[in-house]
């Protein structure tokens, strides 16, 4: 039997929704304030996947200015129907309100529509069933009608959705408040339409440790909803915070073309201590169904890092290159900005095979729309590098790596001109306070940056363009900053390419030949 290694995707990609077509299956997960939103997927085998874009890629369907960190678009379900899919989530302000909204599309790869925005939708984490009457039904969260009976107690509850008006008609009606009333943060609610009975799955407990995933089925979608005995159907918070795999939580049930069940859910994989810089990610586990019961990785109830492949042809995709060159028209899709792009910034073809950012004064230590285009951190150890072109002409102009949590939390490895000096400079942003750690001085204009992790141990180096020999600028920094433990929050580890300046107006810029990343060791 064919063997398949969790996390089916590494890194920060959290809150996974997946459905299947015919034999293709496409997955979306949560995206907050970076920009494009809602990375989408495509697999033959539930285990292999490629990205095929975002489905929120125009500032017109998202605007995140000025979003705080682990604010804007918080998990989305993907649903199909008749030819069309729906992809439809919650976009969460500054100020915690939530506005909840879907799109549709004919192609997965897009493009997605306009949003639809939903008037009088509370709470966050909607969905959508079509059901076989051709009624559509809209399930969320809020707070409950008669009043929050704990902290983060919540509803699940239900109401029609006319798709062609795109509103929400008929009465809103709870139908569930979770199996686990300690639990609290009842949320994620998918309901699903299997043989006569209506299945409405759930996340409880808070996406911490004591995340949990729960069940309850019906007659009818209006309830009433039992609860299941064997409730919670999957959670890691009895195995303890020194398991490998931590904060089991968040599901979607998908069935094969073949009539096998699995279950998609999200997950963290804490490491140097309880720390999780890779934030969470998207796993996989079986499920088999007794006595019209889902259960959960059959025989042992948990998240394997090892598993047995769904019964599916393999169909692996070519392996993406560890270096990007910038050859192509267009970013590959593993790129973001931080919140959506404003002005022409960056750019594929002003210098063609570098990416060239211009400088702004937007500073990413801030709560901006920064010259940055970044990635996630995919690896506990890693070895990140770009070549960077690039000369500074006045005090503040900087260009290099960055890797970082959030505006608060991160290191930058920066070439400028910094208090009447130019020099590469290595700085610690920790809760908002930023401490030089190293600098050398560096008078040329073509160069390479590295940063190199080994599990929390985070070294940062530089050499000239023609030197084969590398500068240390520290080798032994502590990467429990870019934890989530850390910095608090939702998302996980970011680096990428970064310009500054202390003025507008005006027009310098910094090109990035390439950017590789690769991982150093087998997780």
């Amino acid at each position: 039997m064919r063997k398949f290694q969790n996390p089916i995707l590494s890194g920060f990609y959290p809150d996974p929704s997946a459905i299947r077509v015919g034999e293709d299956y496409y997955l979306v997960t949560s995206s907050f304030e970076f920009f494009p939103g809602v990375p989408i997927f495509h697999s033959k085998d539930l285990v292999n996947w490629r990205q095929l874009g975002h489905v929120l890629d125009r500032p017109s369907q998202l605007n995140l200015d000025g979003i705080q960190p682990s604010r804007g678009i918080w998990a989305p379900t993907i649903r199909y129907h008749n030819g069309v899919y729906y992809m439809i989530t919650t976009f969460v302000d500054n100020e915690k309100e939530c506005h909840n909204f879907y799109v549709t599309a004919t192609d997965p790869a897009g493009s997605w529509s306009e949003p639809v925005w939903l008037e009088d939708a509370p709470g966050i984490d909607p969905s959508l069933l079509f059901d076989d009457d051709g009624k559509v039904y809209y399930t969320g969260n809020r707070v409950p009608p008669e009043g929050q009976l704990y902290p983060k107690h919540m509803d699940i509850w239900l109401q029609e959705l006319d798709v062609a008006s795109g509103k929400l008609i008929g009465p809103k009606t709870s139908i569930w408040q979770g199996a686990l009333k300690v639990a609290h943060a009842q949320e994620g609610p998918h309901l699903y339409k299997i043989g006569s009975w209506y299945y409405l799955l759930i996340a409880e407990g808070g996406t911490g440790h004591t995340h949990a995933i729960t069940i309850a089925r019906s007659e009818s979608p209006a309830g009433p909803y039992e609860g299941y005995k064997g409730n919670p159907i999957l959670t890691h918070r009895h195995l303890g915070r020194s398991y490998p795999i931590v904060n089991v939580g968040h599901g979607e049930l998908i069935e094969t073309q073949k009539g096998d069940w699995w279950m998609l859910c999200l997950a963290s994989r804490p490491y140097g201590g309880y720390y999780r810089n890779l934030g969470r990610e998207t796993f996989l586990v079986p499920v088999s169904w007794e006595r019209e019961w889902p259960v959960v990785s059959p025989g042992k109830g948990i998240v394997e890092q090892e598993g047995e492949a769904p019964d599916l042809p393999e169909a692996a995709w070519p392996q993406l290159p560890a270096r990007d060159d910038f050859d192509s028209p267009e970013l590959a899709p593993i790129w973001n900005f931080i919140r959506t792009p404003r002005g022409d910034y960056w750019s594929l073809s002003d210098r063609p095979g570098s990416l060239r950012l211009t400088l702004k004064p937007a500073s990413i230590a801030a709560v901006d729309n920064p010259s940055f285009v970044g990635r996630r951190q995919q690896h506990m150890s890693f070895r990140a590098e770009t070549a960077l072109s690039f000369a500074p002409q006045e005090a503040g102009d900087a260009a290099g790596i960055v890797l970082l949590q959030n505006a608060d939390f991160q290191f930058r490895v920066e070439y400028g001109s910094f208090d009447g000096v130019t020099e590469i400079r290595l700085t610690q942003r920790k809760h908002g306070e930023e401490n030089v750690l190293a600098a050398s001085s560096y008078s040329g204009e073509n160069l390479v940056l590295r940063a190199e992790a080994h599990g929390q141990r985070y070294g940062f180096y530089w050499r000239g363009v023609e030197s084969e020999q590398w500068q240390a600028l520290a080798e032994e920094a502590d990467g429990t900053i870019l934890s989530t433990d850390m910095a608090g929050g939702f998302t996980g580890a970011y680096m990428g390419m970064y310009a500054a300046c202390a003025d507008a107006g005006r027009t310098h810029y910094a090109d990035f030949d390439w950017f590789s990343y690769e991982p150093l060791d087998q997780e």
